[in-house]
């Protein structure tokens, strides 16, 4: 922007300062733009691969609670059928100290029952 102010304000024929001070400028300002963007860029890549790294954790982390409960719903109930199948997304939104005595305890039906209330 100052190099396109410069040109904007100088006279048809800039003087020879004028042009002096632009042709040491340009190179610098060139610089400063190339390291701008290749630092936006670094940035940018950085902060993707920690989205990427928390995003693929989180996923793990939700896919392995996933297969607990279950292994802990085929343990309990002898295999999973739709309406087990059906109570797997609800389990995952308690909290552990919740969850585990409702499987451990609760009958197929009770345990059912109590997911598919309305909250």
């Amino acid at each position: 922007q100052l190099q396109e102010n410069l040109k904007d304000n100088q006279e048809p024929e800039p003087d020879p300062d004028d042009r002096e001070l632009i042709m040491r400028l340009k190179p610098l300002f060139q610089e400063r733009l190339a390291e701008a963007q290749q630092q936006g860029i670094q940035q940018g890549i950085q902060q993707g691969i920690q989205q990427g790294m928390q995003q693929g954790i989180q996923q793990g982390m939700q896919q392995g609670e996933r297969r607990i409960i279950e292994c802990l719903l085929r343990d309990r109930f002898g295999s999973l059928d739709a309406e087990l199948t059906a109570i797997i997304e609800p389990l995952l939104s308690l909290p552990l100290e919740e969850l585990t005595p409702l499987i451990l305890r609760l009958s197929r039906e009770d345990l059912i029952a109590r997911l598919r209330e309305p909250s």
